[in-house]
């Protein structure tokens, strides 16, 4: 029995009953490749299974509004996955009829869509025999054959590449990518992996030579994450609703919505500042300034800390009332800003 073989039999044996698994359509598979992007299985699943009853098919997901769409995605972090989504979808709408593209070369020039979501949507839905290599797959290959090849040069991605097709069965391109993936996340696993059980570890280079945490290899990474200071405003207009704004800066949280925002280079307490920014949005007199949060709140992103405080602006309990509370919950807004608002209504109820 060959390698392959054996991996696919574990495959057909072992594999996850996972919602995208079930159909060959390369809209759905194309959204749940999107959404497991920097994203768990089980954080995602139910995402998913929302977005597909939302947005069922391409010229609904087409037709809609970016803001509904991030509004669904909210708390699923990465928002530029959403926003190239909804690009996405547009485009296939327009340039190709709403068929999605079938071969690697169309689908490489989708927005959002790099070689490892092509060659997965290509592979399980087009059956084309292209080689899908994800962190997983990184990991089980440099383990099982000793690959010293840092994964986080360019150049690696070639040779895993050619190494996995070597191995591929042509004619099962798709269970063989999801078998690969399916058996780093589910065996060969980061820390802890079950190699006891690992059915191929009488030739498992690191298995072997006790080196199973020296794999994969990557460069020593020193970027520390960068520290940012965010200041809310939570003002009042004269019609008593709260003032909101639409993040049109190219940074985290892209076309989400936000209160009136400063950012400073430390935890900052300049009322001046803040009565300057208010007097923008409304003249009111004797402003009254107060935190909400006595110590920042910390909200960790990929390369970023964020230390977040938010700052009342003379409002009364007479203002925070049910339609304020529901407005705002309908505008896609960051998770630490979603919190807040709920946490805030509660407390003035």
């Amino acid at each position: 029995m060959s390698w392959t073989e054996k991996l696919l039999i574990w495959y057909y044996q072992n594999k996850r009953s996972l919602p995208w698994r079930k159909t060959k359509n390369p809209y759905f598979i194309w959204i749940s490749e999107i959404i497991l992007q920097q994203t768990t299985i089980k954080q995602g699943i139910p995402y998913y299974k929302k977005f597909i009853n939302k947005y069922p098919n391409m010229i609904l997901l087409a037709k809609s509004k970016e803001e509904n769409v991030l509004k669904l995605w909210q708390g699923l972090g990465y928002y530029g996955r959403a926003r190239n989504l909804h690009f996405t979808s547009k485009f296939i709408l327009k340039n190709h009829k709403g068929v999605f593209p079938s071969s690697y070369d169309e689908l490489i020039k989708l927005k959002g869509i790099g070689d490892y979501t092509a060659s997965a949507i290509g592979s399980i839905a087009f059956k084309l025999p292209l080689a899908a290599i994800d962190g997983n797959v990184y990991r089980f290959f440099s383990r099982f054959f000793g690959i010293k090849k840092s994964i986080d040069e360019n150049k690696s991605l070639k040779y895993f590449k050619d190494k996995s097709e070597e191995l591929m069965d042509k004619k099962k391109p798709g269970d063989y990518n999801q078998a690969l993936m399916e058996f780093g996340s589910l065996i060969c696993r980061p820390r802890n992996p079950y190699c006891e059980i690992c059915i191929f570890k009488k030739k498992c280079f690191a298995f072997n030579n006790n080196k199973i945490y020296d794999f994969p290899v990557r460069k020593k990474n020193n970027n520390k994450k960068i520290k940012r200071f965010l200041n809310y405003l939570i003002i009042k207009k004269e019609n008593k609703e709260i003032i909101i704004e639409k993040r049109i800066k190219n940074d985290i949280w892209k076309n989400l919505y936000q209160f009136p925002l400063f950012e400073t280079k430390s935890e900052n307490n300049s009322i001046k500042k803040i009565n300057h920014i208010v007097f923008k949005y409304n003249n009111l007199e004797k402003n009254k300034i107060k935190k909400w949060n006595i110590e920042p709140i910390k909200s960790k992103l990929s390369h970023q800390e964020l230390f977040v405080t938010f700052w009342l602006i003379n409002l009364k309990k007479g203002y925070m009332n049910k339609s304020n509370f529901i407005k705002l919950k309908k505008y896609p807004m960051p998770v630490v800003l979603n919190n807040f608002i709920d946490k805030f209504f509660k407390l003035k109820s």
